[in-house]
Order: structure tokens, then C-alpha cells, then sequence
């Protein structure tokens, strides 16, 4: 009994207290003298038990009000935010079993927990009776300007995920896109950097690869050696045949599929062409086309067969130069 008391004593303090409050905030707004209105509002005397049901009343209409807003804005913003949470997850998962690049899984799941955040704050304030359309509507103009202000990064970005979406390019790829050359070193959100042949390193933006055509000599695996031949006109070209396809079957790293192709592609000036298209392995490329280059003059030359070159002949007749070019 002693406590409930104590606590109902306490309790009336308060009501008293909310109440002198009150009396003081009516007595200024009406040009009153605040201490008057003060120790009108605190004389113990004029207390009675209807005063007090009265401000009893208030304060519970006050956290009828207000109190039920204030806990369902909590109870929107702990669940939405569990939500948020477990629907970024849920797309992370996702975008691991396809196989995604880890850049973009990260991305999109910190992009997606953002937003979700962002609609569950602004349900949160609407349900406590703040007005939202402003608030939104500065998002908006907000979004419009920063759009605008990084149009160009914006278009990166967007070429960035496309990429690591669809995926035309890897790391480790040697490509031609965006008027550069070299093997892919990184793949990021905005740029792509490049590594030369000469080791240069060329950091390329997203979106002159997208814009453009990509050259992608790694992805199928092999390549085909284009080289050109070219023998004198008195030289017999079935010979000539056999001495290249010789070189070539005594190369092992040729492929035997696709079949090699040595045929008579131009009857030049001064030569008569033939091109020579064996197929190896990408990493092969390179060293298979400086070998071959190298081995087939030297086995036309054993063979007696001439590699000719543009020249003048000059002829003297009658005294008179006189020049011909063949």
C-alpha cells in the first residue's frame, strides 16, 4: 500500500507539473504574466479531483495521438529494415549462383539495401503525420541535378554493369575495343584497364567499349595464322605447294582441325601470292607465325624457289636511256 502511494503521489506531481505548464503556455499566449498564471496553476487549494481527470484526459488523448504514430514508425523501420536486409541477401544469392561478377553482386546488393531503406524512412515519417511529398520531391530535384552533373560517369556506370552482366570481355582476354589494344587487366564500375603488348597500361571508360566494336581475339581459343607468300612467275607453283605444307606438317603446334589451307590468292606485279593459313592456339599465335615466316624462306631458297622483289631494270639503246620498270 506504502508504494502504490508513493507512486500515485509521484504521479500527481506530474499531472500538477503538466498542468502549470500548460496554464503558463495559455497565460503568454495571451499576454498574461507568467508567474500569476504560475501560481494560479500550482495552488494545491483549487485542486480537485475533476481538474485532475481532466489533464488525465489530455495526456491520454496526447499519447493516443502521438504514442500509437511514434510505435508504428519504430515497428515500420525495424521490420522494413529486416526486410531490406533480407531482400538484398536474397539477390546477392542469387546473382552468385549466375555466376556474376563479385563487383557487381556487391553493387546491386548495397544499391538494393539503400533504396529499400530509403522507401521504408519515408513510410516511417508518413506514418507519424509528417508530410512526405516535399521531402520526396527535394529527393527528386536532388537525383535530377546529380544525374545531370555526372551524366558522363553515369554512363560508365550503367556500361560497367552491362558488361559484367553479359560479359563480352574477361580478364585475361586480348581485345581491341575502344581504340585500344591489350590484355584485359580489370574490369571495374566505370573504367577498364588494359595492358599493351609493350606493357603500357591503358585505363579505357565503359562506355567507348559498349559504343564500339569489340575485337576479342581470346574467347574462341583459336586463332587463325594469315601470311602471304609470294614466288617468282618461272617458279613452279605445285612444287612451291608441297615445300610450304611440308614446313607446316613438321610444325606440332598446328592445328590438324581446321585443315590448312596454302592456295594462289593474287597474280601480282612481280609475284605470284599464296596464302598460308594454318590454325594453332591462341598462346601459340605469335611463336608460330615469327617460326614459320622464318622457315619457309629458308626451305624455298634449298628448294631453288625465288622470293622476288620490286626492282628497276635499266636498258641503254641507241645510246639513249632509256628506263622500263617490271
Amino acid at each position: 500500500m506504502k508504494c502504490w502511494d508513493t507512486i500515485s503521489r509521484k504521479l500527481l506531481m506530474v499531472l500538477l507539473l503538466a498542468g502549470t505548464m500548460e496554464t503558463v503556455a495559455l497565460g503568454a499566449a495571451e499576454g498574461a504574466d507568467p508567474n500569476e498564471a504560475a501560481a494560479t496553476s500550482l495552488n494545491l487549494q483549487d485542486l480537485d479531483v475533476g481538474t485532475a481527470q481532466d489533464i488525465l484526459t489530455r495526456i491520454y488523448t496526447l499519447l493516443a495521438e502521438y504514442g500509437l504514430k511514434i510505435v508504428g514508425a519504430l515497428l515500420i523501420f525495424i521490420v522494413g529494415r529486416w526486410v531490406a536486409g533480407f531482400v538484398s541477401k536474397l539477390a546477392a544469392k542469387a546473382m552468385k549462383r549466375a555466376k556474376m561478377d563479385e563487383t557487381l553482386v556487391r553493387f546491386v546488393q548495397n544499391l538494393c539495401y539503400v533504396v529499400l531503406l530509403t522507401f521504408i524512412i519515408i513510410a516511417a515519417l508518413a506514418k507519424m503525420g509528417l508530410q512526405t511529398a516535399s521531402f520526396v520531391a527535394v529527393l527528386g530535384a536532388a537525383g535530377l541535378a546529380i544525374g545531370l552533373a555526372l551524366q558522363g560517369s553515369l554512363s560508365n556506370f550503367a556500361s560497367g554493369v552491362l558488361m559484367l552482366i553479359f560479359k563480352p570481355i574477361r580478364v585475361g582476354d586480348f581485345v581491341e575495343a575502344g581504340g585500344a589494344k591489350g590484355s584485359v587487366k580489370e574490369i571495374g564500375i566505370f573504367t577498364t584497364i588494359l595492358n599493351s603488348p609493350d606493357n603500357v597500361r591503358i585505363i579505357v571508360p565503359n562506355s567507348q567499349i559498349t559504343g564500339s566494336n569489340i575485337s576479342n581475339y581470346t574467347v574462341n581459343g583459336t586463332r587463325r595464322v594469315d601470311m602471304v607468300i609470294g614466288v617468282s612467275y618461272e617458279d613452279d607453283l605445285q612444287k612451291t605447294k608441297e615445300v610450304i605444307e611440308k614446313v607446316l606438317a613438321g610444325d606440332e603446334r598446328i592445328l590438324p582441325d581446321p585443315p590448312i589451307q596454302v592456295a594462289v590468292s593474287e597474280l601480282a606485279d612481280s609475284s605470284v601470292n599464296l596464302v598460308v593459313r594454318p590454325w594453332v592456339n591462341v598462346a601459340d599465335y605469335w611463336p608460330t607465325y615469327f617460326d614459320l615466316t622464318a622457315q619457309i624462306k629458308v626451305a624455298l631458297e634449298e628448294n631453288g624457289i625465288t622470293i622476288p622483289f620490286p626492282q628497276h631494270d635499266v636498258h641503254l639503246k641507241n645510246g639513249n636511256l632509256a628506263s622500263s620498270i617490271e
